[in-house]
């Protein structure tokens, strides 16, 4: 009698995050980690837009400028990657090819790196500008929160002397 061994069948997987980790992933986060991934690549005139009423596809809008073609995608590239690394989602990535306006889909916050020609010209502020965020604010609200370490319990050393024994805290 042969017994025959079924293989599991693959899980299809999607391209959101698990639920569990999407409610610790959040908005400040998020903003905060692509802030971090331009300024990491030098990007420059950061600027991060509040759009929740403005647009209920996304909920914020960062801006950022970078000085050529090549700069334009290395800052788009270290976005994604910084993102994806961190357990976010990343649902698409336009305007590589030419480089002079790269935009990534991040789900709830859209990042548009343009040169300054084209960011003079196209001029997103005044479409998003409403509710600008600090970048202060945007690090504050997003660094990660620091979990306390293990508690170490103070332990009482007995020291013998001729006259009596004393105790120190070490």
């Amino acid at each position: 009698m042969t017994t025959e061994t079924t293989k599991p069948k693959a899980v299809k997987r999607t391209a959101r995050a698990e639920p569990a980790l999407e409610l610790e992933f959040s908005i400040e986060r998020l903003q905060f980690l692509i802030v971090d991934a331009l300024e990491d690549m030098k990007g420059q005139s950061i600027a991060v837009f509040n759009t929740q009423g403005l647009s209920d596809l996304f909920d914020r809008v960062v801006i950022a400028s970078g000085t050529s073609n090549r700069q334009t995608r290395a800052l788009a590239n270290n976005v994604v990657e910084k993102v994806k690394k961190n357990g976010g989602a990343i649902y698409g990535l336009e305007g590589e090819d030419t480089g002079e306006w790269v935009l990534v889909d991040c789900g709830d916050i859209i990042v548009h790196i343009l040169q300054p020609a084209m960011r003079a010209h196209f001029r997103l502020e005044e479409i998003w500008g409403s509710e600008e965020i600090s970048l202060e604010e945007v690090k504050k609200l997003g660094k990660p929160k620091r979990r306390p370490g293990p508690k170490t319990k103070k332990t009482l050393v007995v020291r013998e002397t001729k006259t009596t024994s004393r105790r120190v805290r070490g």
